[in-house]
């Protein structure tokens, strides 16, 4: 199907006033690809914490906005570049959240494959700062976005485009300094979003894991997805470190990841990591608080962790598929449920990730592909 035979308009998921609820509007299909670009119809969305950012207008959007920073679906057009890159029509992808790098900054030329996502002369960031994935048909950069095994689903593959990259990435980052089979990980908020898959790759990637949760559902979530030792964080942060100690031999966990934004989590963390261990921050409260012994006197190392590289993308795709690693959503059907979705998102009841079913066709479809996880 070329562009020429696609529905002239379409529906999307709006932010058109900060701290106002979505609406639902009709709005043009995209029809103009630059070089680099596809054209993707949209099969899920997923919601993220950033969504809420941009509601609140934290991230300085122009309105109206297309919400969803968090895609997959296939590819219905491709740009010249892009088709040269390998992306053609009917291809499953994991959208990209970066558009538009520009490719001759530091970050872009870095030999470092891990950096080439913090360009900060790109044009924006897909659902943040210029329309995204809560729509029926959307446009992404194919330099950042990530074709699919036939193994991995579109309900899991939406939120796994800034939740599993994330968490992917700062459990590479944990481990850069150390060999990871048999180590020891703390992963501070191991029962949410993040930190379910963040348990699964980890245990991919031979860690031996310690949960950190405060909520029933995260401790559940922590065991099930298979982490070793599971702490309650709210029986305190004395309490936390005793239980980690008893089973890394009284030095504490050789890395630890932050997922938790809550005040204490960081402190937490590096109280619960051994001397000189690396901690990786990827929640972002307004202020991260860490006593300064934890820095001066134990030699704490704290990284900073946004999404990961193309090429990282790429490996997390494949261990996904390889290890069989599974997303927990809560699928709702159709752009019209948002106002659902919302609410469960902030009842604090959530399990996972909230997920819209844009296209069940293309749902139905993918399992003759044996789509599993």
């Amino acid at each position: 199907m070329g562009i020429e035979e696609l529905p002239k308009k379409m529906k999307a998921i709006q932010v058109v006033e900060y701290h106002k609820p979505y609406q639902i509007n009709e709005i043009d299909v995209p029809r103009e690809l630059r070089d680099d670009d596809l054209l993707v119809k949209i099969a899920v969305a997923s919601n993220c914490h950033t969504d809420q950012m941009v509601q609140e207008g934290i991230m300085g959007t122009k309105l109206p906005c297309t919400g969803s920073h968090e895609g997959s679906g296939t590819v219905v057009a491709v740009g010249a570049a892009a088709a040269k890159r390998g992306f053609k029509e009917g291809m499953r992808v994991m959208c990209g959240i970066p558009y538009h790098p520009c490719m001759n900054c530091a970050d872009c030329n870095n030999s470092d494959e891990g950096s080439k996502q913090y360009c900060m002369k790109l044009e924006g960031h897909k659902g943040v700062h210029i329309d995204g994935y809560f729509a029926d048909y959307a446009v992404c950069d194919s330099r950042t976005s990530t074709p699919m095994p036939d193994e991995v689903t579109f309900r899991s593959a939406a939120p796994l485009a800034c939740a599993g990259r994330t968490v992917w990435r700062a459990v590479l980052q944990a481990g850069e300094a150390a060999e990871k089979t048999g180590k020891w990980i703390c992963i501070v908020g191991s029962g949410g979003g993040l930190g379910h898959l963040g348990v699964q790759f980890a245990k991919a990637l031979g860690y031996k894991v310690i949960g950190v949760d405060a909520r029933e559902e995260g401790l559940r979530l922590s065991k099930e997805y298979g982490a070793d030792v599971i702490v309650d964080a709210r029986k305190g942060k004395d309490a936390v470190v005793e239980e980690v100690h008893k089973v890394t031999n009284g030095e504490g966990a050789d890395s630890t990841i932050v997922l938790s934004d809550h005040k204490d989590a960081t402190a937490i963390g590096c109280a619960a990591s051994k001397m000189h261990a690396t901690l990786v921050q990827v929640a972002q409260p307004d202020d991260i608080i860490i006593p300064f012994p934890e820095i001066i006197f134990r030699d704490i190392r704290i990284h900073g962790s946004l999404i990961c590289s193309p090429e990282q993308s790429k490996s997390m795709m494949e261990t996904i598929a390889k290890h069989g690693i599974k997303v927990t959503t809560v699928p709702f059907e159709g752009l019209e449920k948002i106002n659902d979705l919302t609410e469960l998102v902030h009842s604090g009841k959530l399990a996972g990730k909230a997920i819209i079913i844009v296209d069940p066709q293309q749902i139905e479809d993918e399992k003759k592909l044996g789509a599993k996880y």
